[in-house]
Order: C-alpha cells, then structure tokens, then sequence
C-alpha cells in the first residue's frame, strides 16, 4: 500500500495521483460569453450534477499553471450565464482540440468546428452536436485557491435543457448506448460508456447484509466481493425446506458425482456454481446452491 501526505508532495504531483484514480469523470462542455459578446467553449472534467430541486449543476475550471484564470471563469465573472453541453465519443476529438490554450476572445466554436445555436433563457449559445445541453444561470462562485491548479466551484441553476430526439428509447427514457457518452481518466486517457462497458446494478432493498451470510460462504475462496453483494442483497434465506427439494431435484446430482469420483472438492463446485447463476442473476438459484454446501 503507497501511502501518501499531500503536503509532501508538490500539488501537480498529488494531482496526478487523484486524476488517475478519480474517474471516469463526466465532462462539462461549457460555453460562455464575455461582456464583450465573445464566445468560448472548453471541457472540465471536475464536473457533476449536485441536486434536482431545483436541477444543480456544479463545475469547475482549475487555474492554469501559471496561476491565471481560465477564460471561460473570467467570462462567467463578467456574464453569469453558461450552458453545459455533454460530450460524446463522435465529439471528442474536437472537443480536445477546444481544450488548448488558444488567446483569449478566439472562439473555440469556430477553430474545433462546432455548430453554434441560440439559447432560449441564456445569452451563451449551445453545441448543435451534443444530444444533451443544460442553459444554466451562475448561483454562486465559490474559489478553493488563487495558485497554480486552484479550482473554482460554480454552482449553476438549471433553467432549460435540450435533448436530441436520438438518445430515447421506445419507452422515452434515455438509452446509455444511444448518448454515447465518454468519460475522463488520468493522463491522456479516455473511457466509453458503450456496449460491453455498460451493466446494470439492481437498486438494493434492505438486505440480510454480507456480515450474516454463513462463514463458509463469506469467506469463499471463488466467490468475489460483488457476488457477495449480491448474496447479501437477500431479504431471507430458502428455508430448509426449499433447499431440501432442490437437492432432490437432482440439480446438483452431476456435481456430486464428480465430486465422489474425485475430480474436485464439493464445496467448490458448489460455489463454482453459485458464481455463475450469480452472473446470470438468478441469486435464488445461487442461494439453494450455496445451502446444499456442507457447513
């Protein structure tokens, strides 16, 4: 275990240290304007929604190593109106290229190749490529520091938001593989929200907990920290009953001949077994499985 004190570290060390394990980190695509009317739009990745009621948003530009504001914070001083606009894979690459240090008053939206459109309730425009896009109103600028990667959080009120027609299912909810999304990693690395990187996780009910399942199960050598999750997601255990009639359903009637030949330890297959209904979510199944293992 690498153990750590900040303060014996130089800040853009520690730094790396917390991008590389803080993530992935969703992007804000913010565009702004100053008071002069010029546009800019960049990514931040220390970015999250922070409430629903009433729909907050928070984000937040870091000063750049030379201890100076980012354009888009000194624009939000001047104009207190952004609009989030969330990036996804077939923008990336554009949208790292509005992520350089270009001068300020250049407009990112035109040097990345973006689509700017009107907003309805704010006076920064939005990004016609991203499915999704929050008009937001500045609540409040809260600065962490005034040196080189010092952040500062702005919390913003949500008061209209846009979302392309694309990204909903036949039940009008939003579909992950539709939106496409990527998040931020440590250095120059990306993740996709797409495809095999998506799974779901069933919302818990007040479980039995992993500190009541029997110790020959909670300290399985084969059974991972997730599949105990799972078990102890469990309201109740199969009575003895229930796992009496599935040993004599003669579901487990292969395994225990191979264990009698010699081929493998029962318990073990038992639990071999277990892990792979878990898998397929089928934790009752799992559970009369688990039971039928000698204590």
């Amino acid at each position: 275990m690498k153990t750590i004190n900040p303060a014996d570290l130089q800040p853009n060390e520690f730094y790396r240290f917390m991008i590389g394990t803080i993530g992935p980190r969703p992007i804000a695509f913010a565009s702004t304007v100053a008071a002069s009317g010029a546009v800019n739009v960049s990514p931040f990745s220390f970015f999250n929604i922070f409430g629903y009621n009433p729909p907050t948003l928070v984000f937040a530009p870091s000063r750049n190593r030379h201890g100076h504001k980012k354009h888009t914070l000194l624009n939000l001083e001047e104009v207190g109106e952004v609009v989030i606009n969330i990036v996804t894979y077939a923008m990336v690459e554009q949208m790292s290229l509005a992520s350089a240090e270009f001068d300020q008053g250049i407009n990112e939206f035109d040097k990345a190749g973006f689509t700017a459109i009107l907003s309805d309730r704010v006076r920064p425009p939005r990004v016609a490529e991203s499915p999704a896009a929050f008009e937001c109103v500045v609540k409040q600028i809260i600065h962490t520091g005034d040196g080189p990667g010092a952040g500062s959080l702005v919390i913003c009120e949500v008061v209209m938001a846009h979302f392309h027609d694309t990204i909903f299912d036949a039940k009008g909810a939003i579909d992950p593989n539709q939106l496409d999304l990527i998040g931020r990693m440590g250095s120059d690395w990306y993740c996709r929200a797409h495809g095999d990187a998506l799974f779901e996780v069933a919302r818990p009910q007040v479980g039995i907990g992993v500190d009541q399942l029997p110790t020959n199960i909670r300290n399985s050598a084969i059974l991972s920290g997730n599949d105990l999750g799972k078990l102890g997601s469990v309201q109740t255990l199969p009575i003895e009953d229930e796992v009496k009639a599935y040993r004599e359903s003669g579901a487990l009637t292969e395994l225990v001949n191979e264990a009698r030949n010699g081929c493998q330890y029962l318990p073990d297959l038992l639990h071999l077994r277990a892990k792979q209904l878990l898998s397929e979510n089928k934790v009752n199944e799992a559970w009369l499985t688990l039971l039928a293992t000698p204590a």
